[in-house]
């Protein structure tokens, strides 16, 4: 065989046993006549020693060895005089008596090891060398075991596991698609799913009244760090549910995740906030919990001062910045270029010092008496020490801006540790956004989403007023799942449809199953869907979802280790009855 043992498992009680273990060379150091190697598998690092003056021949051939070379090893495990604690085989070490070369290895791009010397796309040309490292290794091993526990959870808790199609008719509203021809049915395409939602909601008519699904999705978007062109939800589905009884079960089903992977007890409810709260004191519907720094809005405070920043400006918000009247001009100035960033998207700051004495500087001083300014102060409940930094223009994206700096100051003052969650739950979104470019209403979930049963009445009268009865869960300022109560009304889809601009053809057309099917009594049913990637990243305490992701794809929706995506021959394209015309480059 080629191992009685692996390279994590041998331990001190160990001594004087004869084992082979086998994987690839970490590092060879060679001193006097001795050769260690550290020998790497999935599960650890073993020392393994050889002695010129034992064995000679064995300990030359371990001195040709290079890294990544695959070998087994056979030999006796001996305590070590300098043991290492930081790994859990440091007790002991290897005794070489044989040695094998299973197979060489060319020089690595970059070192197999936790503090690489690889950037980030060429770790990613050379992922299948990436993977060994441990650092990724272990976010991997704690994917499969969230996985696992999640699967085991929901099995406890009456849910069926049902696999829905890939390959399904493209829906375009939300996201882009990504489409697929058909070679059987030349001219068509299928399209892969953004998510199993038309599917899993067929499965609630069906009567399979607790469904989930780790599926496999597909959007055509730009991407950033929380997101990939194809990632994984674990996609839910209840019948004869109202909100409550989902927020209880999915809450319980993540502070069970949560002491599972982390040991930790959230033994009270998870706060609820509206979706308009959110925004007011937070400027996002994600908001990040963990440290305070609400929102103030002073706008009318500041009018008729002839300082026209405020004068014209729709909104004016604050935020207070405990114990940063210290800040050096520098610093300030660090922050005004902050948030005229083009991603903040603000023309600039102003500020307002609480000095230890109680005296007031401010950016706008010569327009505003100190007076005016401590009611500002007062508003914004700051105290001697105290930075209230502010904000004005057009409301969403002044408190979109604020957000921005708001997440700034919280990292700034370590406010932003990962390894401190404070989960909640947004509720009350709006049915619908207006998007003025198109002059028309969008879904801001989707067409299924049920109103709040109390807005109803005003669904054809003033729909931007319509509560919608969705719910996002948020840890830490990310979105981790989210999902509503589900229409399952004909006549009220009908109306949704109309509102949102669907001819009853256009409907039919691309709706027309899941409509028909409620002819034939859908019962009342919601769900959420959970980003995988999402979960499994924030309990690893990573920014990118692109660490716990086997083979991700980089920022340009490319994975450069398999060059995909590609041209294909053109005898493909013809069997496809398709034809590429390439855009004319600007």
């Amino acid at each position: 065989m080629y191992r009685t043992n692996t390279c994590g498992e041998l331990r001190i009680s160990n001594v004087g046993t004869s084992v082979t273990l086998a994987g690839w060379v970490q590092r060879v150091r060679k001193m006097g006549g001795m050769t260690f190697i550290d020998l790497r598998d999935r599960y650890g690092i073993t020392q393994i020693v050889f002695n010129n003056e034992v064995d000679a021949a064995l300990c030359d051939m371990a001195n040709s060895l290079g890294r990544e070379f695959v070998i087994t090893v056979t030999g006796e495990v001996a305590e070590r005089s300098n043991k290492n604690k930081n790994i859990p085989t440091g007790d002991i070490e290897i005794i070489a008596t044989a040695l094998s070369v299973l197979n060489k290895s060319d020089i690595p791009p970059f070192t197999i090891e936790d503090n690489t010397d690889g950037g980030d796309e060429l770790r990613m040309q050379y992922r299948y060398l990436d993977l060994r490292r441990a650092t990724v290794r272990k976010n991997l091993e704690l994917r499969h075991k969230i996985g696992f526990e999640l699967r085991r959870f929901l099995n406890e808790n009456n849910f069926l596991e049902i696999e829905t199609p890939i390959l399904i008719k493209s829906t375009p509203e939300g996201a882009r698609d990504f489409v697929v021809p058909s070679r059987m049915n030349p001219g068509e395409f299928y399209a892969l799913p953004q998510s199993p939602q038309l599917f899993k909601q067929l499965l609630m008519v069906s009567g399979f009244d607790r469904y989930f699904q780790i599926a496999k999705c597909f959007r055509d978007e730009d991407l950033r760090a929380d997101r990939q062109p194809e990632f994984t939800q674990i996609d839910c589905e209840m019948s004869f549910v109202e909100q409550e009884d989902i927020l209880q079960l999915f809450e319980a089903m993540m502070k069970h995740i949560f002491k599972y992977v982390k040991n930790i007890d959230f033994t009270e409810q998870f706060p609820r906030m509206t979706w308009a709260d959110a925004m007011k004191f937070y400027g996002s519907d994600k908001p990040d919990i963990r440290f305070d720094m609400k929102f103030v809005e002073i706008k009318d405070l500041t009018a008729g001062k002839n300082f026209s920043v405020f004068d014209d400006a729709d909104y004016v918000g604050a935020i207070c910045a405990k114990g940063c009247a210290n800040y050096t001009r520098k610093q300030i100035d660090v922050l005004t270029e902050f948030v005229k960033r083009p991603q903040v998207g603000a023309k600039g700051l102003v500020w307002l010092k609480i000095e230890d004495d109680g005296a007031i500087k401010s950016s706008v001083g010569k327009f505003f008496s100190e007076d005016e300014l401590k009611v500002w102060a007062d508003r914004c409940n700051a105290v001697a020490g105290d930075l209230i930094l502010i904000l004005a223009g057009e409301t969403m994206k002044t408190r979109k801006a604020l957000c921005e700096l708001r997440l700034e100051m919280g990292e700034r003052l370590g406010f932003r540790n990962p390894s401190v969650y404070a989960p909640l739950w947004v509720i009350d979104f709006p049915l619908f956004e207006w998007d003025d470019e198109t002059q028309r209403f969008y879904a801001m979930h989707h067409p299924f989403t049920s109103p709040n049963p109390d807005d109803i009445k005003y669904l054809e009268t003033d729909p931007g007023r319509v509560r919608a009865t969705a719910y996002d869960m948020v840890v830490n300022g990310v979105e981790l799942g989210g999902g509503s109560i589900r229409i399952h009304n004909s006549e009220l889809q009908d109306l949704m449809f109309k509102l949102l601009g669907f001819t009853k053809e256009k409907a039919q057309e691309q709706f027309g199953f899941l409509m028909n099917a409620f002819k034939y009594g859908a019962p009342p049913h919601g769900g959420l869907a959970f980003g995988f990637d999402r979960v499994v990243s924030i309990l690893a305490e990573l920014d990118s979802i692109r660490d716990v992701i086997a083979f991700p794809k980089n920022n340009s929706g490319r994975d450069v280790m398999n060059e995909a995506p590609a041209p294909i021959d053109d005898s493909q394209l013809e069997e496809l009855c398709l034809k590429v015309e390439l855009p004319l480059s600007k």
